[in-house]
């Protein structure tokens, strides 16, 4: 089973704001709820230790992720490739009248039971955490 999910944000915040956290892969991986640690590995890449709640599985996992696509500031895609996972993210950019459309789109491909089952579950509190990540950046 795939789990896909997509949410689109419209956010206060200008595009280049908006480009420069989700262009971050550690400011990226910093909101997501089952991310423990986090190494940068190259300009594009990093791994992160991937920590899922589910029965059976208690470790951590380290994911590795690397953007496969980049179109500033407008797009990235990046990939994520585990023994108990893979993940495909996607950002799409786009200016609106006073702000940015940012349109967010998510693959997981469990390799491991109950990890498809988690993400389905939990999906819209980890976009839930990036949307108050993202209105955080906004001025007061």
């Amino acid at each position: 089973m795939t789990v896909r999910v997509e949410r689109t944000f419209d956010l206060d915040l200008e595009p280049a704001q908006v480009w420069a956290f989700i262009a971050d892969p550690e400011r990226r991986a910093s909101v997501i709820s089952v991310v423990d640690d986090f190494e940068q590995t190259g300009e594009n890449s990093a791994t992160w230790h991937v920590r899922l709640p589910i029965p059976f599985f208690d470790t951590t996992v380290p994911v590795q992720t690397r953007d496969v696509e980049r179109d500033p500031p407008d797009y990235v895609k990046f990939v994520g490739r585990s023994s108990a996972l893979r993940v495909t993210g996607e950002h799409e950019l786009s200016p609106t009248d006073g702000g940015t459309r940012l349109v967010n789109r998510f693959t997981v491909e469990g390799r491991v039971p109950g990890v498809e089952r988690y993400f389905k579950k939990h999906f819209d509190q980890e976009l839930d955490n990036l949307e108050a990540a993202l209105r955080e950046e906004a001025p007061a």
